[in-house]
């Protein structure tokens, strides 16, 4: 059997980075209705949309070098701009295939009808009054883009070493951070084999016994010490209000992508911890972390009460040594749930009701020993003056930010956390 060898060219987009890329997309893989809060997440998350992303993405977003575009388009000045432009589709669809084959987004199985609309080839105007097709992002985006915030948000402080909850009080862990102790009741059954021995010689050869033989007691026990590792549960609440998106800023995909960092965070760094998402606006909602990447906003008024009464349920439930609630907002309470159900709702002005039932409800998670630490994302005078009233009922924190500077606060905020609030 006879071979022919050719030149190894290589493939087309060898030099693709997709994880750049992805990164690039976060702003629509994490659309949150800026565009148009009143619609669904389609309208955001059609076909069209990632191609207009991608072709952004190559053009502006540095995705691949300008060498590599020029050899696989080929000079404008040379040939037909039809031959250009046809093989720019052809580049952006293997992106896109490449990027569903790499479980990064899912795609209707027939993709036909779309390339036969974009391209105008569907003489009989059905391609114009079909609906358009739209992808779905997978949960494995969503937590790539929650590790490269984390990542994006963690960098400008430097080389850390995270650790767990560390304290100032001494306990028998598995680490050994001091001299062993007599054992306790209660005390993990850490053994500290060397002194437990030494213990036991020194007692027989104190009492006359025959030392050939060692017979350890309970009260020859000895454990080794480690730092005292506490646990921390949290419970994320998100401001998902129509004043998120208004003024021509989108501010709650910040605030989405803070919250992928944060959990991103949790699951590598602190194992042990608990982290939970509520949503409050006209009332309030615990969704499933898997699912706050695709959380939008609506036309809500927030109802900040009933977002505390649902976060201070949940962290009752946990039996953690830290218990707090990370509230990210932008807006004064303008809602209120009643006795029977109905909502109350005054978006003019700060409603002295609706804020006497908010502050009652602070005092409440004060009560309950739960930490409420503010982040507010706008800086009107009765908005302030709310925030810090808030803080001072719960001793909490309370920060005056913007979207671009969240991800930093909130992240340092928590992990100061874990080696001061609790003394």
């Amino acid at each position: 059997m006879k071979y022919r060898y050719t030149k190894y060219t290589g493939d087309e987009l060898d030099d693709l980075d997709l994880e750049d890329l992805v990164a690039k997309l976060s702003d629509l893989l994490l659309a949150s209705g800026f565009g148009n809060p009143y619609g669904t997440d389609e309208d955001e998350r059609t076909m069209q949309a990632l191609h207009d992303a991608i072709l952004d993405a190559l053009f502006n977003g540095g995705v691949l070098p300008e060498e590599t575009i020029e050899r696989l388009l080929g000079d404008p000045s040379d040939g037909d701009q039809a031959d250009a432009r046809s093989k720019l589709e052809e580049l952006i669809q293997q992106i896109i295939e490449r990027m569903a084959q790499e479980g990064y987004i899912s795609m209707p199985p027939d993709l036909e009808a779309e390339r036969e609309r974009r391209q105008g080839r569907s003489g009989s105007g059905r391609g114009q009054d079909a609906p358009p097709v739209t992808f779905e992002v997978t949960d494995k985006a969503l937590d790539f883009l929650g590790y490269r915030a984390l990542r994006d948000l963690l960098g400008s402080l430097g080389k850390s070493s995270f650790g767990r909850h560390d304290t100032r009080e001494q306990a028998t862990g598995v680490e050994v951070m001091a001299a062993p102790k007599p054992y306790e009741y209660g005390d993990t059954l850490n053994l500290d084999p060397a002194a437990t021995l030494l213990n036991a010689v020194q007692r027989q050869h104190e009492h006359g016994e025959d030392t050939s033989r060692i017979r350890v007691t309970h009260a020859d026990l000895m454990v080794a010490q480690g730092e005292y590792q506490s646990s921390c549960a949290t419970v994320l609440m998100l401001d998902c209000s129509h004043s998120m998106i208004l003024y021509g800023e989108d501010r709650f995909t910040p605030a989405k992508r803070v919250a992928l960092a944060l959990a991103q965070l949790i699951k590598t760094q602190y194992p042990g911890d608990a982290l939970k998402v509520v949503l409050f606006h006209d009332s309030a909602e615990e969704i499933p972390l898997a699912e706050l990447g695709r959380v939008r906003v609506g036309p809500y008024y927030t109802n900040t009460r009933e977002g505390l009464r649902l976060a201070r349920r949940i962290l009752d439930r946990q039996r953690k040594d830290m218990r707090q609630i990370i509230m990210i907002t932008d807006g004064k309470p303008s809602a209120l749930t009643q006795a029977d159900g109905r909502i109350y709702k005054n978006a003019f002005g700060l409603d002295p009701f609706i804020v006497a039932e908010t502050c009652a409800e602070v005092a409440a998670c004060r009560k309950s020993g739960i930490m409420i630490n503010t982040f507010m994302l706008a800086r009107d005078y009765d908005l302030v003056s709310f925030v810090r009233r808030v803080a001072a009922i719960c001793k909490g924190k309370a920060y005056f930010t913007t979207p671009y500077t969240l991800g930093q606060y909130v992240l340092m905020d928590y992990m100061d956390k874990k080696t001061k609030t609790i003394h």
